[in-house]
């Protein structure tokens, strides 16, 4: 599975914009977020679709989302939302 290129970002652009809104998070590079100075959240793309990896712990192994819907990315924004807190 290889990190999401620029075809993939534009086409999460819309929840890239929601995640944007979220305090706490820092976006270093487009589609790769930072909380507290630490890798958080990126995205992939794969034959089988697009997914999120994220962090919530802040440490240890990433969990893997599926995010190639609009029902999937409204469901991770949601998360991540909850997540932050």
């Amino acid at each position: 599975m290889k990190y999401a290129g620029p075809a993939a970002i534009r086409e999460l652009e819309p929840m890239l914009k929601d995640l944007r809104t979220l305090e706490g998070l820092l976006e270093k590079k487009p589609g790769v977020f930072y909380r507290r100075g630490k890798a958080f959240l990126h995205f992939h793309e794969d034959p089988d679709g697009l997914f999120a990896d994220v962090r919530f712990a802040g440490v240890g192994d990433f969990e893997r989302f599926r995010v190639s819907t609009t029902a999937e990315r409204k469901r991770f924004v949601a998360l991540v939302r909850i997540g932050l807190r």
